[in-house]
């Protein structure tokens, strides 16, 4: 290796260069330890800038592999990913040394640890010149379970390691960072690479090989390197006369490899008939695979059951025509995949629908589901709408769910700056969906041949987005214009069928525009015997316009049907031609929530069933018009029967929120509420309230929400003779000012809130703090801090007073299941509020406290806790208090019980009641539940 470093050297300036192309020349080790890898490598660069330079930029992002503050921790901690934080240092790689060679000169640099190395020139580089640099470096490589890249149990996967210039750098030459979202790192150079590795090791690439162990070609695509001690499935196939080979980095089973051999042609023959010719060589590794393939069609395991949605063999099918599409656009061309990611994403889509209308016309979104559930003869699943609904549909769900949380994202927004749900939502299949659309309004033959005279012209080459939306206008003649507008803002476009009137024999149809954008709009007209007919009306500036169409026994119109284009309400795009609901939405009801039919005004009722200690089990039906996706207006009426009392009793509300698109706040809320429940033996309580809440916009990558609320309650409580004689509160209003400020990111959770409270009698401000550190991997410790003080304090009795152990539930917010409860199993109910303590002092206070929960893992699922405080009440001397114990997390935060050991009080064991001083936690919130497994997703 040392001698033909040398050799490198003297010849360096003899080395071969393609015009105005970089290239690079690599001879690689694999060292003894098989972590590491030593380099010699010759580059020959050009100056691709305006202006000349006196420094070369090198990608140096081996060196994003540490535990500390790079991109790639933050990204993989916004993930939910903790592997690479809590990695031991052997398992991180880096760039141990570097030399460099520059006419003649031989200089090395020290500073190893930055993903940007700067390599400084004797003299400046005027554009498109060039300079020859010869390195000698080496790298331990990082483990693969943090990317995917690096050492595996049977294989390195060599992927962005090497010290290369960067493609799109600008002409500040501003450092950039390793992610892991596929960025694009060098492309477009000239690669040979020669490798040394151990006997009977195998070398896969996505360059063409040579020979056993050398590759070379242009890059199109960043190199990938899979060094392996296994032999992998190989395909050579004939595709229409044109010779691909189709190498995987992983094993498959013989049923695949069968179904591999047919369907990898298919796939192919497919996409070239919309693309034109094809890559010689794809390479497909793991982590491409399990990345890139088909979303949504996988086995449903629960517990000991598995219900299958899509035969293996259509799983297989859909998973590789996912991946193999992606991968041929990768090697189509070379674009900057961070900020054009949606070009390549969203032809992935285009060509998945495509491929779906072929052959999957029928087939629906949850598959075989519907009908594999089988429970006695009986099928639960079908009277769902999501049974019902097709697979192609759910390219313009995902972005509607995305939108209807106002969550969704420009799609020119660069890639690393989307959430992870709009890496999918957004980035394919909106764009996939708009894609389609124009090639449904211009005819599939046509806008295909567009594709494949574009992707003719720019066959490996640089291109970008905003010049492929341009020759697309230009192809249009400029009936796609409109595509650029929409890629560029949150677009809230919505079509609207308001009406139609019947003149000789033809509808004439009034459609309502949320916008002045010039969009083509498709109509459907739907007769009796369900058969269908489309028409196009060309886009114009009109928000009022109409259309004719003919009457043909039609009965129902409809506007942009499964979901084809991206609009915000689907809800008001049909029409029916007879019957009572003639220009009208017909109402239904339906049994249990579901994802919304649009063509229908929907009431959804839920069986609800729940427990207290007073009304004992409440049978219950909610009726409610939201469905899966959130609506702007709501409401939600739920009457139970309480078998506790014969009494009729329940809940209901209304609430509208404002969206906007582009403001301070994501959300601003309003609602009116009003309950009615029993609190105490044959004792009921009334609510009647208003609430409004403004949550603040934020990063959607960001795990940080803020929000400020005000609400008003009136509560009226039946008193018994005792309660009254005690002075009890029979009616109260009730007012609240809060903000809350909360970031649930990993390793480093935080809440602060603060809250006025007030009524006639008193005032009182509080604030709370917590933070919760994960030290260790899976190891946390939290630390809560609350203060609170009455400002004024007139009350009656101790119905408001700040509770130490137990939480005066006068607001009726808490879930206890006891409400006034003061002895047995449901008196040891424990909410974490207030004092927060869990040992039972049992008093309140009136004037001020203040306290400190801390609870830190122990072992398993147990945990030890701490809480101690300063509380003072009216005409008495302020008190110091603490407990300790342990603490069983049986479902972390939402069921866990706490065993008091040492307080204040005592040694609490040896007390005569101790199980009484046993207190738990019991969350029967299902919403909180989903909300906690959901982080990192959005």
């Amino acid at each position: 290796m040392k001698r033909l470093f040398c050799v490198l050297v003297s010849f360096s300036f003899n080395f071969w260069a393609v015009a105005q192309q970089d290239s690079i020349r690599l001879n690689v080790k694999l060292n003894d330890d098989q972590k590491s890898i030593s380099v010699e490598q010759t580059l020959v660069y050009h100056n691709p800038h305006q202006k000349s330079i006196d420094q070369i930029k090198l990608l140096n992002w081996v060196s994003a592999y540490q535990k500390r503050k790079t991109p790639l921790l933050k990204r993989k901690i916004e993930d939910r990913k903790n592997d690479l934080y809590f990695a031991k240092d052997e398992q991180l790689g880096k760039l141990e040394s570097l030399q460099y060679s520059l006419k003649n000169t031989t200089s090395e640099i020290l500073n190893t640890q930055q993903e940007n190395i700067f390599i400084p020139l004797s003299e400046a580089l005027k554009p498109g010149e060039s300079v020859t640099i010869n390195l000698k470096y080496k790298i331990k490589l990082p483990d693969a379970r943090f990317t995917g890249y690096g050492i595996n149990t049977n294989h390195l996967l060599l992927k962005y390691f090497f010290l290369v210039p960067e493609t799109f750098e600008d002409e500040n030459q501003s450092n950039s960072f390793y992610r892991d979202t596929e960025e694009t790192a060098n492309a477009g150079s000239f690669w040979k690479v020669n490798f040394e590795i151990p006997k009977y090791w195998k070398i896969y690439s996505n360059l063409l090989q040579n020979s056993e162990l050398e590759f070379e070609g242009k890059s199109i695509n960043d190199p990938e390197f899979q060094i392996s001690k296994e032999i992998y499935p190989e395909f050579s196939l004939n595709v229409d006369g044109q010779n691909v080979k189709v190498d995987l980095g992983y094993q498959t089973n013989e049923y695949q490899r069968q179904i591999l051999s047919s369907v990898l042609t298919n796939h192919l023959k497919f996409i070239k008939t919309k693309t034109g010719n094809l890559p010689e060589k794809l390479f497909i590794t793991d982590k491409f695979m399990k990345k890139e393939e088909f979303i949504g069609i996988d086995d449903i395991k629960f517990w000991k059951f598995k219900f299958q949605m899509f035969t293996d063999y259509e799983k297989t099918d859909l998973d590789y025509f996912s991946t193999i599409s992606k991968k041929v656009m990768d090697e189509y061309f070379i674009s900057n995949k961070t900020k054009d990611h949606w070009l390549k994403n969203g032809l992935k889509s285009y060509l998945e629908i495509q491929y779906l209308k072929q052959n999957y016309p029928n087939h629906k979104l949850i598959g075989n589901l519907a009908d594999n559930a089988n429970i006695f003869g009986i099928k639960p699943l079908k009277i769902f709408h999501a049974s019902k609904l097709k697979l192609n549909e759910r390219y313009g769900l995902a972005y509607h769910y995305i939108y209807t949380q106002n969550l969704d994202q420009k799609i020119t927004t660069p890639f690393d700056k989307l959430s992870n749900f709009n890496t999918t939502a957004i980035s394919q299949f909106e764009t996939g969906s708009l894609l389609n659309y124009i090639s449904e309004y211009q005819g599939n033959e046509t806008f295909d041949e567009f594709l494949k005279q574009y992707f003719s012209q720019n066959y490996k080459s640089k291109i970008t987005g905003d010049d492929f939306l341009k020759e697309l206008e230009n192809q249009s003649n400029g009936k796609s214009a409109f595509l650029k507008r929409m890629m560029d803002e949150k677009h809230r476009i919505n079509f609207n069928l308001k009406n139609f009137e019947e003149k000789n024999n033809e509808y004439l149809v009034k459609i309502k525009k949320s916008k002045s954008e010039i969009i083509p709009l498709k109509l459907e007209t739907e007769a009796k015997d369900s058969e269908k007919t489309t028409y196009w009306k060309d886009g114009n500036e009109l928000t009022k316009d109409s259309a004719s169409l003919p009457t043909n026994q039609v009965e129902k119109i409809v506007l942009n049907d499964d979901y084809v284009f991206p609009e915000t309400n689907f809800r008001d795009n049909y029409l029916y031609t007879k019957g009572i609901f003639s220009n009208m939405k017909k109402i239904r009801f339906k049994l249990i929530k579901d994802i919304q039919n649009p063509e229908y005004n929907e009431i959804f009722i839920t069986p609800r069933l729940t427990f207290n200690a007073y009304d004992k089990v409440l049978f219950g039906m909610n009726f409610k018009n939201q469905g899966i996706f959130d609506q702007k207006f709501d409401y939600s009426v739920t009457p139970y029967y309480s078998s506790g009392t014969g009494k009729l009793t329940g809940s209901a509300g209304l609430g509208y929120s404002i969206l906007p698109p582009d403001s301070f706040f994501r959300s601003w809320n309003f609602g009116v509420s009003g309950s009615y429940f029993h609190y105490d033996n044959n004792l009921a309580y009334t609510r009647f309230g208003a609430s409004t809440s403004l949550n603040f916009n934020k990063n959607p990558r960001s795990a940080i929400g803020r929000s400020l609320f005000f609400s008003y309650n009136y509560y009226e409580r039946e008193l018994s003779p005792l309660r009254i004689l005690n002075n009890e509160y029979a009616k109260y209003n009730l007012w609240n000012l809060g903000y809350a400020y909360s970031d649930n990111q990993m390793i480093h959770e935080k809440y602060i809130g603060t809250n006025i409270q007030w009524m006639e009698d008193f005032q009182k401000i509080s604030a709370e703090a917590f933070y919760r550190w994960e030290f260790a991997k899976n190891k946390k410790i939290s630390f809560r801090w609350f203060a609170g003080y009455f400002v004024k304090n007139e009350t009656k009795n101790n119905l408001f007073n700040y509770g130490i152990s137990r939480v005066s539930n006068y607001s009726f917010s808490y879930g206890l299941l006891g409400q006034s409860a003061t002895s047995g199993i449901l008196s040891q109910q424990f909410i974490l509020a207030e004092g927060g303590f869990k040992s039972l002092f049992n008093t309140s206070v009136n004037e001020f406290i203040t306290s400190v929960n801390v609870d830190s893992h122990l072992w398993k699922w147990f945990n030890l806790y701490a809480d101690a405080g300063v509380y003072k009440n009216k005409n008495h001397a302020a008190k110091f208090i603490w407990d300790s114990g342990i603490k069983v997390k049986v479902v972390p935060d939402f069921l866990e019980v706490y065993f008091p050991v040492a307080s204040s009080l005592g040694f609490e064991p040896g007390f005569k009641n101790y199980g009484y001083r046993i207190r738990y936690t019991l969350v029967l919130n299902l919403g909180a539940l989903i909300n906690n497994l959901r982080r990192g997703v959005f």
